[in-house]
């Protein structure tokens, strides 16, 4: 670096997990030596024009200011070579498909795939293409889940398993869920499988109506427990909703309570609140939680968007 009063603490590659390890980003951060940048600045901006690796980073559109947050990323990225380090990885990115638009979000979100060595990247590519992930369902898992080739090809292979045992689902039926959420191959598992005893035990849904909700909103499967059973509480037993018709339309667990709240209570105002398909004036959950808050008043409730703020404001 062309500046002296650039001081690089030192970090020792050999705390780096192997291969075969299972890690987290807190885990990355805490097997680093702990060091600080500079003790001149403490915003990596400071140093872009010292360093080709910072420099290219930032006219690549990687967020600098998101990763100084993170304990010695910084002085990780100023260790870097940018034409032994950074090229290689970019390189490998786009030769898996990842769209020249995607690489800053999986840096700024994943710096340490630049540490990753290059064999272990393609294997675990390699591993995901083996179990018939075609390889634009792997770009878009990697962009859509930077931190997902940071894992091993042991760690994936047992969360396939775990969802497909879990669920009960074929393995296509599984890859698809993966693949439309691919943050399920990177978190911990304990969050998961309690939101399926929750769903289960708490909210009475039977195993073949689990597989339904989670095959149509995999997201389900990462939701919060505290909104799942509050949205469910709400619907179920104030709106008086059947599981059936719940297990029907479950993307109102994507949805907000207070929007579906405001607006049952909207149409229970106006007399419209009919949630029964062999009743006329049927809505639909889909309807009443997905549609834009225009659509909703003009044509779910007959109203204008006016008359819908102006019920807002009276709650």
């Amino acid at each position: 670096m062309a500046s002296s009063c650039v001081r690089l603490c030192h970090i020792d590659l050999a705390v780096y997990p192997s291969a075969s390890e299972e890690i987290s980003y807190e885990e990355e951060t805490h097997k680093m030596v702990p060091c600080t940048l500079p003790a001149e600045s403490s915003s990596l901006r400071d140093y872009v024009d010292e360093s080709e690796t910072l420099s290219k980073l930032v006219q690549l559109g990687v967020k600098l200011w998101k990763l100084e947050q993170r304990p010695n990323v910084g002085t990780m990225l100023l260790k870097l070579d940018f034409k032994m380090d950074v090229v290689p990885r970019l390189l490998f990115l786009k030769e898996i498909g990842v769209e020249d638009s995607g690489l800053a979000d999986i840096l700024s979100e994943n710096p340490f795939i630049l540490k990753k060595d290059l064999e272990n990247l393609r294997a675990r590519v390699n591993f995901l293409k083996s179990k018939k992930f075609s390889s634009e369902a792997v770009a878009s898992m990697v962009t859509r889940a930077p931190y997902l080739l940071n894992f091993s090809v042991k760690r994936m292979d047992n969360r396939l398993a775990f969802y497909q045992q879990q669920l009960g689902l074929n393995p296509s039926k599984t890859r698809d869920i993966v693949a439309r959420l691919p943050r399920l191959l990177c978190g911990s598992l304990e969050p998961v499988k309690e939101t399926l005893m929750v769903c289960k035990i708490e909210l009475g849904f039977k195993h073949n109506e689990i597989q339904h909700i989670v095959t149509l909103v995999p997201k389900v499967l990462t939701t919060n427990k505290k909104k799942l059973t509050q949205i469910f509480d709400y619907i179920h037993n104030t709106m008086k909703v059947s599981h059936h018709l719940i297990v029907k339309f479950p993307q109102v667990f994507n949805s907000r309570l207070l929007r579906i709240k405001e607006r049952h209570l909207f149409l229970e105002y106006l007399g419209k609140a009919q949630y029964d398909p062999d009743q006329p004036n049927y809505v639909s959950l889909d309807r009443l939680a997905s549609l834009p808050d225009e659509a909703f008043s003009t044509e779910v409730a007959s109203a204008t968007s006016e008359d819908f703020i102006m019920f807002q404001k009276t709650m």
